[in-house]
């Protein structure tokens, strides 16, 4: 009977001192665990009592284990509005402060620049079409008139995924996927990621960004191209913007031009252009007699470096949080 006073004791003192739900569950486990606990385990010790005083003894623990109960409920019960009215001090609203303008995203200058050429060249009446960044070789290449010794279809200037798969190194690839299915005259116009291997420095990267259009018609000169970059310059650049067009050569086209705007204080080459090639016409079933178009490509990626004064491509794929946030 004294060890039980002694453990009823201290089990209500612990019970009293518990400052958590944890240290009370604890204190349950300790004193009155079926197992291990302390008074339960005198009821173990029943049969070393003689037979006259067991039932006393039976019924004075469970008149403690009882107390120790109601005592464990109370102080849970406590605990557990003590804990309520913490979390609702910690987590009250003062609707009476002002509210804190949330962290909006902002969008890439990449994609500022899509969205601005895009709108161009719709204005001018091209259909935009998407195609796919791991491009078949036979459009890649062989579709726009591109002779088999020609450096850019080197192993090492391209990336190959198998035999006859590679990472698009221009997204004029789209020309032979598209053409056979269309019906002279159309204007279709592209936007996305080309692949080459590049030296990276803070002009050139191993993956950039094009546009590039093409228009057949039955009268489709050099001119009408002429006349649509210029007027694509203009939008991007401003209304003064002076056009550069010199002669180049590209194997889907004949004749090629190089074209560049000028800057105040240097050339700015975008890309090149030209009339399509007649074999290109062949390939994709278009009589080249009958029909004529012009096609261009030009990088995006120097477009908003000039725009918004970026000095080093390489800021534009580093996602540098500090930068990103000025646009």
């Amino acid at each position: 009977m004294d060890e039980l006073a002694s453990l009823q004791a201290e089990a209500a003192a612990r019970i009293a001192a518990a400052a958590t739900l944890a240290d009370l569950n604890a204190v349950d486990v300790e004193y009155l665990g079926r197992k291990s606990g302390s008074i339960s385990g005198l009821m173990r010790k029943l049969g070393t009592l003689p037979p006259e005083e067991r039932p006393a003894f039976g019924q004075r623990i469970n008149a403690v284990k009882d107390e120790l109960t109601a005592l464990m409920t109370r102080r849970g019960d406590e605990l557990r509005a003590e804990e309520t009215t913490r979390k609702l001090r910690e987590e009250a609203v003062d609707v009476t402060r002002p509210g804190r303008v949330p962290a909006i995203g902002r969008r890439h200058p990449l994609t500022l620049t899509f969205e601005q050429v895009a709108q161009i060249m719709t204005g001018l009446g091209f259909q935009q079409v998407d195609g796919p960044e791991v491009e078949d070789y036979a459009f890649n290449f062989a579709a726009l008139n591109f002779q088999e010794e020609h450096p850019a279809l080197d192993e090492q200037a391209s990336f190959y995924v198998t035999e006859n798969l590679l990472l698009r190194t221009q997204t004029t690839a789209l020309q032979g996927r598209v053409m056979p299915a269309l019906t002279p005259p159309f204007r279709i116009f592209t936007l996305g990621r080309c692949f080459r291997y590049e030296a990276v420095d803070a002009t050139h990267y191993h993956t950039f960004h094009q546009v590039d259009a093409f228009m057949v018609d039955r009268r489709a000169t050099l001119a009408d191209l002429k006349g649509t970059l210029a007027a694509m310059a203009r939008e991007l650049f401003g209304p003064d913007v002076t056009v550069r067009f010199r002669p180049d050569y590209f194997p889907f086209v004949e004749p090629g031009v190089e074209i560049a705007v000028k800057l105040p204080h240097r050339w700015l080459e975008l890309g090149g252009a030209g009339m399509i090639h007649p074999n290109v016409l062949r390939h994709v079933g278009i009589d080249p007699e009958e029909w004529s178009g012009f096609a261009f490509g030009l990088g995006l990626d120097r477009m908003p470096m000039v725009r918004y004064g970026i000095d080093d491509i390489r800021l534009l794929f580093e996602n540098d949080l500090r930068m990103l946030k000025q646009f």
